[in-house]
């Protein structure tokens, strides 16, 4: 049984947010790297369109999230989490926030994408042309890496798709060349 057809059966075939039924999809919650059904929800165009394009982002519609933060899964915690932090500064969401509960492992993976830090606390990390890199972006190489501890050479113009950074540092990013997760500098990358 695939994701898709696994989801659809946890989910009611409803998007696991705010219950619509038309154009389901699958999203991986990201940073996760191996997704799958605990990695991921079944979402409508709606939820994951805002939740991948903030400005887009219409709070009336999260309300639905009164019923979501009671969802026994970790993916859906996860979201709502993330989209009560977003929206916070609209009032509701405070109420909700104190209300869910995400064990520390959840917590980790809630704020692995930065929601709910303080904007003069956020690491920005941008790419060799000063454009901003997020988690799940893709990058290519613009020059010929040596990996520490491997005798392998990153090539220039290899791809690097869904990134991970480093939440420490606004210089390192992580991602996989063919079979290795490696680190890489920042100034050696371009957003693709």
């Amino acid at each position: 049984m695939s994701v898709t057809e696994q989801l659809k059966e946890r989910s009611g075939s409803k998007c696991e947010l705010c219950s619509a039924t038309d154009d389901l999809r699958v999203y991986e919650v990201p940073p996760v790297s191996t997704g799958g059904l605990d990695g991921s929800l079944l979402g409508c165009p709606t939820c994951i369109g805002q939740i991948e394009n903030p400005d887009t982002t219409d709070s009336n519609h999260w309300r639905c999230l009164n019923d979501s933060i009671w969802n026994e899964h970790e993916a859906v915690k996860v979201v709502a989490w993330r989209m009560l932090h977003r929206l916070k500064s609209e009032g509701w969401p405070q109420d909700l926030l104190e209300m869910i509960y995400l064990e520390e492992d959840t917590l980790k993976w809630a704020q692995a994408m930065g929601e709910g830090e303080d904007a003069d606390d956020v690491i920005i990390h941008r790419d060799v042309n000063g454009v901003v890199l997020q988690n799940g972006d893709s990058v290519v190489l613009i020059k010929d890496l040596k990996v520490k501890g491997s005798s392998m050479v990153a090539k220039q113009g290899t791809a690097v798709r869904r990134i991970s950074v480093d939440r420490e540092n606004a210089e390192y990013i992580e991602g996989k060349v063919g079979a290795q997760q490696i680190v890489i500098i920042t100034k050696y990358v371009k957003k693709i």
